[in-house]
């Protein structure tokens, strides 16, 4: 190196590092990693030029350097040895260059040698992975292991990579807390060398990093609390320190937000929500230029899609938090109960107590005009559980808002699916605000709502292609039908005398739910159009549901033939008793049914008698 003047080796080195960052899409397209190749060469010429390491002639297994990159996750601190002198000087740059290395080989996938790369600097720099000149390096380097080894799905190796990387960081800013050197500021100039305040930017925005990373890791191990945690942590660094990106950021949160909504902390969903929307809007229109290239031509597109993705998850809150109190308030056959509702408001006193305390202080994003902006959403949609039909439908209106927004971009040509379910929760949400309602005319116009827009599904829909869905949709629509008529029988019994109007009109209602209800069945037969003998889980409960409504269902056909009504009353029975027979040949199903099967059998007990009744009663006549 001493024929070689420094500043010759600096330059490569900065030439090296401006091609590896090259966007790939600036290389020709039969060479997409030109860049980086060349890059490469520079790296290989600046490692040769600094010569041999005393580290080099350690040849001791690699695995040993693997598994011992792992300390501080098995607890063994480091200690701190500074890398002073010409010795420690030249491990550490060696050290840069193999980073490098390392990240230049993963880049254009190759990741057995940018993992031999990155093992070599963790060996070098071991001994000085405290001190002040070597600390981010070496949590950079733990940090790509870590994403290698994930990507591998070796996912307990990637593990303790990254808690190795995070327990470094926490020791170093506990012994020593200065903001460290920056990998790149070892081929600098002394005048050129960093400023205290952007050292401890990029110093933090690394840790932010790990942060990431451990989230995605604990999420893939179903460490789902531990996820959410770190996954929080991150955005909550990233808005501190400025070093985000909108649109990716606000779809994070608005993600971590699904994870709140299912464990009931709905305030700090809210939250998430809150601030998605007020980051996303810091994206701002996309001006294309003549450097955009074609993916970056589709961003508008792409903003339009996150947007949809956000209202979707908006949709998610209001629809659970409605169901959520639904459950909290409805008696055994699913109707409001006046003493359930008057627990929930009880209730609702210790939760407004909870917002003032501990919880929303540790969830919230950012600071001065950001959290008022945040908040200012907040503000408009409810975290609280609605104890009547007011507050029901405040947040019904809100996830029907959002459901007008992610229909915008899930249209049925393109996102068949994603539409499908985006109008499924919308029916969900007028079927629940349904419960709320106190007038049984209001009540059938929630339904009937319902049943307009999932119809038309089915008769655009593929059966073939679209087996499961078509079986949610024909299961929900003969359900609104049924609920239907369950109400306008309802009303009927309340007055003296019905007229021919609405017997006509709840025999119409039976009939829709009848059809669709087959439909579901039939949708369950094989090719020959048998009925199988074994039915699936995945099926097993609305299957049973179905045969049970067909049963009453035809129980409840009013007609005044007493023939036809006996036809009725034996197509009752017979589902009624293939319930009854399927659960005592099969007593896996009687736990997915106890109630039905309840009835079921009570039914097969007593409709012989009333038919019997019915042929004496047709004799005499």
């Amino acid at each position: 190196m001493a024929d070689v003047p420094w500043a010759e080796i600096r330059e490569k080195f900065q030439a090296a590092l401006a091609l590896s960052r090259v966007e790939l899409y600036k290389n020709p397209e039969k060479e997409p990693y030109k860049s980086k190749y060349s890059a490469r060469a520079l790296l290989e010429e600046v490692k040769a030029l600094l010569g041999p390491a005393p580290e080099d002639e350690d040849e001791r297994p690699q695995a040993d350097d693997s598994l011992s990159a792992g300390d501080h996750a098995l607890g063994l601190p480091a200690e701190l040895v500074e890398a002073e002198g010409p010795v420690a000087q030249g491990a550490v740059r060696r050290a840069v260059i193999e980073f490098h290395l390392g990240v230049n080989h993963i880049d254009t996938e190759e990741l057995s040698a940018g993992e031999e790369h990155l093992v070599k600097c963790l060996r070098l720099l071991r001994k000085y992975q405290l001190s002040h000149d070597c600390v981010s390096l070496y949590i950079q380097a733990q940090n790509n292991l870590g994403i290698l080894w994930s990507e591998r799905e070796e996912i307990e190796t990637a593990q303790a990579y990254l808690e190795s990387s995070e327990a470094l960081y926490n020791q170093y800013m506990k012994e020593i807390g200065s903001p460290p050197l920056d990998p790149t500021e070892h081929f600098l100039p002394e005048e050129e060398k960093l400023a205290e305040q952007e050292r401890s930017k990029r110093f933090e925005k690394v840790y932010t990093h790990n942060l990431y990373y451990l989230a995605q890791v604990y999420q893939h191990m179903e460490m789902f609390e531990k996820a959410a945690h770190y996954c929080h942590s991150t955005l909550k660094r990233q808005l501190e320190h400025n070093a985000y990106h909108p649109m990716e950021w606000a779809i994070n949160a608005a993600t971590l937000s699904q994870f709140y909504i299912n464990k009931q902390c709905f305030m700090e969903a809210r939250h998430c929500l809150s601030a998605a929307n007020v980051i996303f809007g810091q994206t701002g229109k996309i001006r294309t230029t003549e450097d955009t290239t074609e993916a970056e031509g589709d961003v508008p597109e792409l903003y339009h899609q996150r947007k949809g993705e956000i209202a979707r998850c908006w949709i998610k809150y209001c629809l659970t938090l409605m169901q959520n109190a639904q459950l909290s308030m409805q008696d055994n056959i699913g109707e409001l109960d006046l003493d359930k509702q008057s627990e929930l408001r009880a209730l609702r006193k210790k939760e407004l107590d909870e917002e003032e305390s501990v919880r929303k202080k540790a969830v919230q994003f950012g600071t001065g005009e950001l959290c008022d902006a945040i908040s200012a959403v907040e503000e408009k949609v409810s975290y609280l559980r609605p104890s009547d039909f007011e507050e029901a439908r405040e947040l019904f209106l809100v996830g029907q808002h959002y459901v007008f927004e992610a229909k915008e971009f899930f249209q049925i040509d393109g996102y068949v699916t994603d539409h499908i379910e985006v109008v499924q929760d919308h029916s969900a949400l007028f079927k629940v605000l349904a419960f709320f309602e106190t007038d049984m005319e209001r009540r059938c116009k929630m339904h009937k709502r319902r049943i307009a827009m999932l119809e038309p599904l089915i008769v655009d829909l593929n059966p073939q292609y679209y087996l499961l869905v078509n079986r949610q949709i024909q299961f929900e629509v003969a359900h609104a039908y049924y609920d239907m008529m369950d109400l306008k029988i309802a009303i009927a019994d309340k007055l003296r005398d019905p007229d021919s109007h609405i017997v006509k009109k709840i025999n119409s209602l039976n009939k829709s739910a009848l059809k669709y209800y087959q439909l579901f069945l039939d949708s369950l037969r094989d090719p020959n159009k048998v009925f199988p003998e074994h039915i699936g889980e995945d099926v097993l409960r609305p299957a049973m549901l179905a045969k049970f409504r067909v049963a009453r269902l035809y129980g409840k056909i009013i007609t005044a033939d007493p023939k036809k009504e006996l036809e009725n009353l034996a197509t009752s029975l017979e589902h009624y008793k293939f319930i009854v027979d399927y659960c005592e040949k099969h007593p896996e199903a009687a736990q997915e049914i106890e109630v039905e099967l309840e009835l079921s059998k009570e039914m097969v007990s007593l409709l012989p008698t009333k038919m019997e009744r019915f042929r004496t009663k047709m004799s005499l006549t």
